[in-house]
């Protein structure tokens, strides 16, 4: 009874490439489901990183913009095979969701209009509102310790309801926590979520806490100008060929251009940089309508992969409307894989250029008070989204949908309450929106 399970042999490449392909399709349930799943496979069962290593590479993935849980699979990917596992891991985790999601893009512009597809979406619609509004309470909870966070939070909530810019609120709460971090540290100070006490050990890891720091994962200067460089160069010689393909002022080109600021100001997950895309998609570009953006979310939350995957759906819809490849499919698809190489190329800059640092940012008040601050407007930002939300979907040609709002209430309460599953909440508000809108029903 008192022997110890042995260390796991080396993992292979092809073994890797397996179960990221396989997360990949099942990965539901946002990003706190996606990382359970992640540390219930990899730290629990097959031991490939231990505790402490993954919560260290979980807390770096939080401070940065981007899918939190995309990048900690890019991150375990590349510390255990180097450049080539965390560029596998990374598009393992987000290909199906972009293939889903395009070919429902298709499925919703060619055959929207059918009443099935119309009653479907009557549910899901307000289903999203509640969700936005869940996302609100669950980060305000984590995130808002004291009076001067709930203060900025209040303040990101007016600004955006204001239609100020995203990337205003987001400079003015870093700046705000910046000068907070000298003056008045206690109140920026990072909480402990992921407790160092949760050891329960597994047994021995393949990378364990004391083992050193692979060769690969060393901090090197020249290592870390060359990947950035690369980074850059690639996104740069992407966005000029679609410059070449269709002019500057072509949608290919400003869907490239959008959607790399919106990569870098995703601070807080999906639902934080929602509304900067909701702003420049919808009243900036004109790619899409504010229903079909919420049409989209709604698509989004039942697709497994990061939900910021949304972009594209935006992109697919912005290229059926806009058509700058000729045919309607061909420039849905072709923009949806834009939307998407523009959003998630920066994550893996991130990793693959940062990972050796990260010990030089853990603890360290003047790096993390300004993210401290930017999570607290976030918390603001996510509830202006569920108003921007609400009002497209309970109010119609100047009439209260009380069927769509019954379902938010009812939703809201099942994952507030009782902590319904996002999968089975979306489930049940799609068959309650075809029963409520079928001809004959209360509130056809």
């Amino acid at each position: 009874m008192t022997d110890q399970p042995t260390r796991p042999a080396p993992v292979s490449l092809a073994t890797a490439f397996r179960y990221w392909l396989k997360l990949g399709f099942i990965s539901f349930g946002g990003p706190a489901g996606q990382i359970a799943m992640m540390h219930a496979e990899l730290v629990e069962r097959r031991r490939w990183i231990s505790e402490q290593r993954f919560l260290h590479a979980l807390n770096y993935c939080m401070l940065l913009p981007g899918p939190e849980a995309t990048q900690l699979a890019i991150y375990i990917g590349w510390l255990l095979h180097r450049t080539w596992g965390g560029i596998v891991a990374g598009v393992l985790f987000v290909l199906p969701s972009l293939l889903l999601l395009t070919g429902l893009g298709w499925v919703y512009m060619a055959y929207g209009h059918l009443p099935v597809i119309a009653g479907l979406l009557y549910g899901l619609k307000p289903a999203v509102v509640a969700l936005v509004l869940a996302a609100a309470w669950r980060i305000g909870r984590r995130t808002l310790r004291n009076g001067v966070l709930i203060a900025i939070a209040a303040a990101g909530f007016v600004a955006l309801l204001l239609r100020l810019p995203f990337p205003l609120v987001v400079l003015g709460a870093a700046a705000i926590g910046w000068l907070g971090g000298r003056l008045w540290p206690a109140k920026f100070t990072l909480g402990a979520p992921h407790s160092a006490a949760a050891s329960h050990g597994y047994g021995p890891a393949l990378i364990d806490d004391d083992m050193p720091t692979p060769a690969h994962a060393r901090f090197g200067w020249g290592r870390l100008i060359a990947t950035v460089a690369i980074g850059i160069a690639l996104v740069a010689l992407s966005w000029l060929l679609l410059v070449a393909v269709g002019g500057r002022q072509g949608p290919l080109a400003q869907m490239g251009w959008f959607f790399t600021k919106a990569a870098l100001l995703t601070f807080g997950g999906a639902y934080a940089v929602l509304p900067y895309v909701y702003q420049g998609a919808v009243y900036q570009y004109y790619w899409l309508t504010p229903a079909q953006m919420i049409d989209g979310l709604a698509l989004g939350e039942t697709t497994p992969g990061p939900l910021i995957m949304i972009v594209a759906f935006i992109g697919f819809v912005g290229g059926w409307t806009h058509q700058p490849l000729g045919p309607l499919g061909l420039s849905g698809i072709a923009c949806a894989f834009v939307a998407a190489w523009f959003t998630f190329v920066p994550s893996f800059i991130f990793i693959l250029a940062g990972g050796p640092l990260v010990e030089a940012t853990r603890d360290n008040i003047r790096m993390t008070a300004p993210l401290t601050a930017i999570s607290a407007a976030v918390v603001g930002v996510i509830a202006s989204l569920a108003v921007f939300f609400g009002l497209h979907v309970f109010v119609v040609a100047g009439a209260v949908q009380w069927g769509t709002v019954g379902i938010a209430a009812v939703a809201a309460v099942a994952l507030l309450r009782y902590q319904m599953g996002t999968v089975k909440l979306l489930f049940a508000c799609a068959i309650a929106g075809l029963v409520l809108s079928y001809p004959g029903g209360p509130f056809h």
